[in-house]
């Protein structure tokens, strides 16, 4: 655990650069020892067994938020400081979305990617579907309840959910040959996340 502790050290350093903070290597080392008792909470354990979420990385994100906060930062100046900690991870993703939007059966991955999420969410509990639609040429989907709200909430910081709700709108923008991603609601400020992802069809 030390050892990923350090690794998302090195994130917030990055963080805390963009924000052109002072004594970087200190509130690095805070962060490091806020994002330690939080792993060993009971809120952790309780959030850890979902297969299909990645609470080590959502609670070290959780940290950043918190930290952030704490030094002043809005929340719009708090998402711009982790998706810049993160950016490298971030370009990698892109990358390969990229390449995948050049194939002509992009709409037919992105299908099957929601439709296995679908099924997997469901198994395990982390996210609870009201409706999910699948078409030909069309998915839709509507969310009341998600893991990952849950764990902001508890920190009390729900609206910087939207760090990870924004995943899925940067991810489509890199699959715009044959997708159209329309978001209409998310839970971090809203009832629902009501999502389509939409084939894209060239003008006849």
């Amino acid at each position: 655990m030390e050892k990923i502790i350090r690794k998302y050290g090195k994130v917030y350093r990055k963080a805390l650069s963009f924000c052109h903070f002072h004594d970087i290597e200190g509130k690095a080392a805070a962060y490091q020892s806020r994002l330690r008792e939080m792993y060993a909470s009971d809120g952790f354990r309780a959030h850890s067994i979902y297969p299909t979420v990645n609470a080590v990385h959502v609670y070290a994100v959780i940290a950043m938020c918190l930290e952030l906060k704490a030094l002043g930062l809005s929340e719009a100046e708090i998402i711009r400081a982790v998706n810049h900690g993160f950016a490298r991870q971030r370009n990698f993703f892109r990358r390969i979305l990229r390449a995948i939007d050049l194939l002509p059966n992009s709409f037919s991955i992105a299908k099957k990617w929601n439709i296995s999420d679908h099924d997997r969410r469901v198994r395990d509990g982390s996210i609870t579907y009201d409706r999910f639609d699948v078409g030909e040429d069309r998915i839709e989907y509507h969310i009341s309840k998600c893991v990952y709200i849950e764990m902001f909430e508890a920190y009390g910081i729900r609206g910087l959910c939207r760090i990870f709700c924004m995943t899925d709108t940067t991810s489509y923008e890199n699959l715009r040959r044959h997708v159209t991603f329309i978001r209409h609601s998310d839970l971090s400020d809203g009832g629902e996340c009501y999502d389509e992802i939409v084939r894209r069809r060239k003008p006849q």
